[in-house]
């Protein structure tokens, strides 16, 4: 089967949150989408492994903030690559505490909503949590909503592990055949690690090959994980 004909369906990019005592978190979802309108309810899918599937469970709310086409690099850096429960995802960037206790990230967000989880539904890898609609709001009404193929095609990004459409597209083969001058690309923000240059800046010397990159090491401009990395197209 051409898996290609997956990336044919219609997504948007969204940020996901809830909230569990005095931790807050977030996680960017590309499955969310209404499934009635009276009462207003949405459905959203949320890996098993993400800290906010644990937060909704616990809280039984969740916001949903409707992220615009130009988002910037290090939101989608650090809701969707990286790891809630040693990072505080919020942190640097402007929110609010909605009605329900969940937060609503509003930067580059041209709309939001707050939901009550009526249903939970196990699909095997994914919960899918269904809620009815507390609150909302509509923030920019000019700019136009970010798709995932837009996101995977104009800007190149790449599917985190964790969402429901996460596929396999060989990357250890394409590290298996590169070279120590290879350039790599970050699949979340473009940023291009050059061996020649290196990353001083974060202690990489120039001549350092990808490979040879500690695999602690992060994009300097998004926080993207080392994993996320391409071989650059020639």
């Amino acid at each position: 089967m051409n898996i290609e004909a997956y990336f044919k369906i219609s997504y948007g990019l969204y940020v996901v949150s809830s909230v569990m005592d005095d931790k807050l978190n977030g996680y960017v979802s590309n499955t969310v989408f209404q499934v009635t309108a009276e009462p207003a309810r949405f459905a959203i899918a949320c890996s098993k492994n993400n800290y906010t599937a644990e937060m909704i469970q616990h809280s039984r709310v969740f916001s949903i903030s409707v992220l615009k086409k130009e988002t910037r690099p290090d939101i989608l850096g650090t809701f969707g690559y990286k790891s809630g429960r040693n990072t505080d995802k919020f942190s640097g960037f402007n929110f609010k505490k909605g009605t329900t206790g969940a937060p609503v990230l509003l930067d580059d967000t041209l709309a939001w909503f707050e939901c009550k989880v009526v249903q939970m539904v196990d699909t095997g890898t994914h919960f899918l949590f269904i809620g009815d609609v507390a609150d909302g709001d509509l923030l920019n009404a000019s700019d136009e909503p970010l798709t995932y193929a837009y996101y995977r095609e104009v800007k190149k990004g790449k599917t985190p592990k964790n969402a429901p459409t996460y596929m396999d597209t060989e990357k250890m083969k394409e590290q298996a055949n590169s070279t120590p001058s290879d350039k790599y690309n970050c699949t979340v923000c473009g940023y291009v690690y050059d061996p020649a240059r290196g990353d001083p800046d974060h202690g990489i010397p120039a001549g350092t090959p990808f490979e040879d990159l500690p695999e602690t090491w992060t994009c300097p401009v998004c926080g993207a994980e080392k994993i996320d990395f391409a071989i650059q197209e020639t």
